[in-house]
């Protein structure tokens, strides 16, 4: 009880923020859905859940009902497989679940992203700080990618250091490609503000398995079921993370929400912590000699500022605003 009026506790005067995802299996395919839920609660006036039409072993409807918040409204939705091509059933759901928004700003979180509590007051000091300056579409937030495990992330060239998050509501800002990033009317960038703040990413964190299953059923979703099942036929049924020991180790905490997610842990027999690897897979970016020796230049020599980076934005400058 104590825990539900702790996450209730929020500003309900003026400005509003509405947070939203869109998931489907997340809870069979170990996505931290409720922590991704419960790191926004305390700063959004509402959290709008699109909740694709998932197999009968999976709970996400009952894990997301047992946080007991009523600022929390779930969409049941049934996903076309018409849509089941190059991504396209993502941005269409995200975008439904936008709509049911009525917040000024609104918080997209995937349901494998986790808010810092550290980063709450920054986020509603950005959000009140411009929430009448209708220059400003959005707001940029970092990223820390992790990678098989809880203990090493992915600063590397070609994996995005950032992405949009936040953006202005009713104003024709619409999800762009397979729901990775925002744009507007007519297929313009947003001007975004990068602030301070963190989305820590678990999408490649959970027990190797499952990691081969979460990606053979978001590839059918690109290539087409039949394509995904060919291909996965071919591949082992445990997905290899490769050499661990050539990732930096993550250094700072994690959200205080992840702390029981990160205690069930049990496939670190499963990895391999040397810096010795046979990869039985194509190389991710990161493993992949060109992009390393990119890195390598950015860290070195520019201060790791990303060159050539994506960049599906324009950045404002929040001082001259």
């Amino acid at each position: 009880m104590k825990r539900a009026v702790i996450f209730e506790q929020t500003a309900v005067f003026g400005m509003k923020i509405s947070a939203f995802t869109m998931a489907r299996n997340a809870v069979k395919y170990y996505f931290p859905i409720r922590e991704c839920i419960l790191s926004a609660l305390p700063i959004v006036d509402e959290f709008i859940v699109a909740l694709g039409d998932s197999d009968p072993d999976d709970n996400s409807k009952g894990v997301i009902n047992g946080i007991g918040s009523a600022k929390i409204r779930i969409y049941d939705r049934v996903w076309n497989h018409a849509d089941f091509v190059d991504g396209r059933i993502f941005g269409g759901e995200t975008n439904f679940a936008l709509s049911q928004c009525s917040g000024d700003w609104c918080l997209y979180l995937q349901a494998d992203e986790v808010l810092h509590e550290e980063d709450h007051a920054i986020i509603r000091e950005y959000c009140e700080r411009f929430a009448g300056n209708d220059r400003v579409d959005g707001f940029l937030f970092s990223y820390l990618h992790f990678w098989g495990d809880y203990d090493h992330y992915l600063p590397y060239h070609g994996w995005y250091r950032n992405e949009i998050r936040i953006i202005r509501n009713n104003a024709g800002i619409y999800s762009h490609g397979d729901a990775q990033s925002f744009r507007k009317k007519e297929n313009q960038k947003l001007n975004v503000i990068k602030i301070p703040a963190r989305i820590y990413h678990y999408g490649w964190v959970r027990p190797p398995e499952l990691m081969t299953s979460k990606k053979r059923e978001q590839d059918s979703m690109h290539w087409g079921k039949a394509k995904a099942e060919a291909e996965y036929e071919k591949r082992d049924t445990l997905f290899d993370f490769g050499a661990l020991g050539k990732l930096p180790r993550y250094k700072g905490s994690h959200p205080k929400v992840m702390r029981d997610f990160i205690g069930r842990m049990n496939w670190k027999d499963k990895l391999n912590y040397s810096k010795q690897t046979d990869l039985k897979r194509l190389p991710a970016k990161h493993e992949i000699t060109k992009y390393r020796l990119i890195s390598w230049v950015e860290r070195r020599l520019f201060g790791g500022r990303q060159l050539f980076g994506y960049r599906n934005w324009n950045l404002l400058n929040s001082n001259k605003l």
